[in-house]
Order: structure tokens, then C-alpha cells, then sequence
């Protein structure tokens, strides 16, 4: 391993190579995850600069059979992107490459290196004129590389799309050390198979995405922020079925929140003032993009709003009268996850289930969860607008938190998995397997798709050094 570290510093330089035996060197950021629950140890933490010291990094790394764990912000829920405890892994970040490479006006494209930040890309684009809609909580730390190996989501899924439809090409290092240039900014390459999306989504278990070329928007005229008091989700998701219709490609976001959720962030936040939350079950934030005027969209989404109150789908609503207070609304929502940490240790499910079904997988979830853990707290909020839910678990008051998580979850994953089978979803709608889920995928996926994955991992990494352990094993 010596022979190897030494090789790493004459790529990188020594003070990108990170490791233990230096006692003024703390890698517990590297090593640990965002939700503090998964702690490994890096034989080292080496930092490139650029692809050709990514690709002469993967290369040393495969000819002395070590493992590689890419690392962009290391903000993941699913444990993916940490070492194992075995301190013999190379914990491979990317977080020095963040320079926006180019941006290409006509063609609605910006090409950027894997470790910038999604927010640092959100300024860029709006600084150039344009809109780059990928939008979720942690946008001050994950990087783009780590939003497309996860294929992220977010709250503008349901005008936009998964980072896979924000993405026209990619750059990837392959597990043998080889660059694949593939940042095509084309709409139309039907030249054989998609590699690019074989990447996006693969969790850096099949190569380490180094750049992309991602697609920009014209940044819209208006965009109006409105929360809504919904007396069930049955409503919430005829009120989507109406805001489609009405408002058609504006509906850029659409989250559902439950009272408890909100009551959290009330909770530990009160400062942020949450509205309608106290007297009834559900709460809904729409945003609509209007690329014609402010009174034009002001106008379609009272009149939505009017029109979903006299179908008895709307109790009251309020909309935002400038951005400050859309801004706020916004920071209620993204909250939840804060406020749910701080009132102690939870399971969390980020799940998928198809629109019109999530009503009756809601009922049937939460009895069957009450009846098994009577007391048990549901902390039930998520992108109603694409069918992504994050069902969440709390610990009956007053019980110990670290004592619930341990001894129940993975009781309670079962059951709220069980129950995902029979609605036809998916366990995992935008956080990925990881480590964390990478045993119970084989219950859910079918066969033959794991066998088609397989093959293609033992196709690209037959010596499997590329994050070892997640998605398949």
C-alpha cells in the first residue's frame, strides 16, 4: 500500500493525498455519512484536480486491486459514498474539480466539471440568463457528479425531470482508467446503446462521472409560490389532477406535507411561522412558472385555487405576494427533514408509488404501522407531483430514539417495503441503494433485471474496485 500512496502523491501532489498517518489530518468528513449513522475508514482521501489525474488515479488503483468510493458532497441518505471500516479503501473526491467548463447559450447547454455545487450551478445559469431547475435541500453542498451517479430529484421533477432528463452527455472515467468523452450536447444520438444513461444512477459502481453537459431553461417571467390546507391526500391528488390541467407545463413543483411533519417544524422552528398546518391533515405547496407576465399567472393560479375550493379540495389558501415570502414558504417544506432530526433518530423511506394510488397506500401504511407499533409518529412529506414520498418513522413520545432505531427498523422497513410491493412502487425513488438498501433490493427488483445488472457490473469492473458493496452485490 505504500508503493500505491506514493503513486497517488506523484499524480496529485502530497498534500491531495489524505491519510491517518498524519495526526493533524481529520478525514471523519470523508469517512463519515450526512446522517452520522455509517462511520468507515479511508486508507487515504485523495483529492484530483482533473480527469487526467481521475483516470491516472482509477489506473493505479485497479493494477494494485484496491477499492475506489467516489465522493462529491457526500451528502447522500443511503450510506453510498463512504468507506467500508477496513481502512483499505481509496475514498476517490471530486469536490477540487468545480470549474463551469463552458456555456453554450444557443444550444441551452452548460458544461461543468462533476464537483461543482448545484447551487454554485443554479448562480451560473441565472447569471447567464437562463434556468438550471434542479432544486433539493442540500443544493449548498451536493455536487452535480453526485446528483447524476444518484440521479437526484428534487421539488421541479414534475415540470422537469430527474437529473437523467437534465443531462445531454457525460464524461467517465471507466474502472480501467480509460476516459470515455461523451459530452455531446446533442437532443438526437441514436448511435447504439445509452451509456450515458447506464451512468446516471449507478451510484459510481460502474466508473466516475468527471464533467456533464447539462440542458438550461429560459428563465421565466413569473414564479408564484401558493400553499394550500387539503382536508385528505385523496383531495391533495385531485387538486394535482386540477393544477395539471389548468396551469399545464407552469406546475413546476407540487409537495405534499403531513400535520405531524409540519407540527416539527413548528416545533424546532417557530420562527418560520408555518400556516394552515393546525387544522387539517394535509398541506400542499404548488409553484407555477408563467413565462408571460406576473398578472398572468397570478391569475390562472387564483382561479385554480378558487376553482378546487368549490370542489370541496381546498379548505383556505394562501398565496405569495413576492419572492421573499414564496422564499419562506419554500424553507417551511425543505425544513421538515431539520426539524424531524431534531426531535431525535428516525426511519426514513423514500418511496415511489404510482400518483393514483398513494391515497390508499397512505391508509393501509399507517394502520398497519399503528397497529404494530402503537404511538408510533408518521412523518409523511414528499414531491406528491412525481409520486415520490419520504414516509418516515418517529418513535412514540417519550420513547428512546437510538433505542427504536436500533431494535425496529428494520421491522418497520419491512412493513412499509411489504406494502410498497403491493402498490407496485419502488423502494427507492430518488435517494438510491447505497450500502444501506443493497440486501433488501433483491426482495423487490425483479430477477432478471438483477441479473442484467450484474452482468453489466461484471462487464465494466470485473475486478469490482469501484464502489464495492452498493446497489448490487
Amino acid at each position: 500500500m505504500n508503493a500505491l500512496l506514493e503513486t497517488l502523491r506523484q499524480i496529485c501532489g502530497a498534500q491531495h493525498v489524505l491519510t491517518h498517518d498524519d495526526p493533524t489530518t481529520d478525514l471523519s468528513a470523508w469517512e463519515t455519512d450526512w446522517r452520522q449513522r455509517v462511520f468507515g475508514k479511508a486508507l487515504a482521501v485523495v483529492r484530483p484536480a482533473n480527469t487526467a489525474e481521475v483516470a491516472a488515479v482509477v489506473k493505479a488503483c485497479a493494477n494494485s486491486l484496491t477499492a475506489i468510493v467516489p465522493q462529491g458532497g457526500n451528502t447522500g441518505l443511503v450510506a453510498g459514498s463512504v468507506p467500508d471500516a477496513s481502512g483499505q479503501q481509496i475514498v476517490l473526491s471530486l469536490q477540487r474539480m468545480n470549474t463551469v467548463r463552458a456555456i453554450d447559450p444557443d444550444n441551452l447547454t452548460m458544461t461543468v466539471d462533476a464537483g461543482c455545487i448545484l447551487h454554485n450551478l443554479q448562480e451560473a445559469a441565472e447569471k447567464a440568463g437562463f434556468l438550471f431547475p434542479l432544486s433539493l435541500a442540500a443544493e449548498g453542498s451536493c455536487t452535480i457528479g453526485g446528483n447524476l451517479g444518484t440521479n437526484a430529484g428534487g421539488t421541479q421533477v414534475v415540470r422537469y425531470g430527474n437529473a437523467r432528463e437534465l443531462c445531454l452527455g457525460l464524461e467517465v472515467v471507466t474502472p480501467l482508467g480509460e476516459i470515455w468523452q461523451g459530452l455531446t450536447g446533442l437532443r438526437k444520438d441514436n448511435t447504439g446503446y445509452d451509456l450515458r444513461h447506464l451512468m446516471i444512477g449507478s451510484e459510481g459502481t460502474l466508473g466516475v462521472i468527471t464533467a456533464a453537459t447539462i440542458k438550461l431553461y429560459p428563465l421565466p417571467a413569473a414564479r408564484l409560490t401558493a400553499w394550500a390546507a387539503v382536508p385528505s391526500m385523496a383531495t391533495a391528488v385531485q387538486l394535482l389532477g386540477m393544477a395539471h390541467q389548468q396551469l399545464g407545463a407552469g406546475l413546476t413543483g407540487f409537495e405534499v406535507m403531513g400535520q405531524f411533519a409540519l407540527s416539527l417544524t413548528d416545533k424546532h422552528f417557530p420562527n418560520l411561522r408555518v400556516p394552515l398546518y393546525k387544522d387539517t391533515p394535509w398541506c400542499v405547496l404548488l409553484e407555477n412558472s408563467d413565462h408571460e407576465s406576473e398578472s398572468h399567472a397570478r391569475h390562472l393560479f387564483e382561479n385554480l385555487l378558487e376553482a378546487a375550493m368549490n370542489a370541496g379540495c381546498v379548505t383556505d389558501a394562501v398565496v405569495a405576494e413576492n419572492m421573499s415570502q414564496a422564499q419562506a414558504l419554500w424553507q417551511i417544506r425543505e425544513s421538515i427533514t431539520s426539524a424531524q432530526a431534531q426531535e431525535g433518530l428516525n426511519i426514513k423511506h423514500d418511496i415511489s408509488i404510482p400518483i393514483s394510488q398513494i391515497p390508499a397506500f397512505v391508509e393501509a401504511t399507517d394502520a398497519v404501522l399503528l397497529k404494530e407499533i402503537p404511538g408510533v409518529r408518521l412523518v409523511n412529506f414528499g414531491h406528491l407531483g412525481d409520486g415520490n414520498l419520504h414516509y418516515n418513522v418517529q418513535a412514540p413520545q417519550g420513547q428512546d430514539d437510538k433505542v427504536f432505531v436500533r431494535e425496529m427498523e428494520d421491522r418497520v422497513s419491512t412493513l412499509v417495503f411489504e406494502s410498497v410491493a403491493r402498490f407496485k412502487g419502488s423502494i427507492s425513488a430518488e435517494h438510491g441503494i447505497g450500502s444501506q438498501k443493497v440486501d433488501k433490493l433483491p426482495r423487490y427488483k425483479d430477477p432478471v433485471a438483477l441479473g442484467m445488472m450484474r452482468s453489466i457490473k461484471q462487464a465494466l469492473d470485473p475486478q469490482n474496485i469501484m464502489n464495492p458493496g452498493r446497489v448490487i452485490r
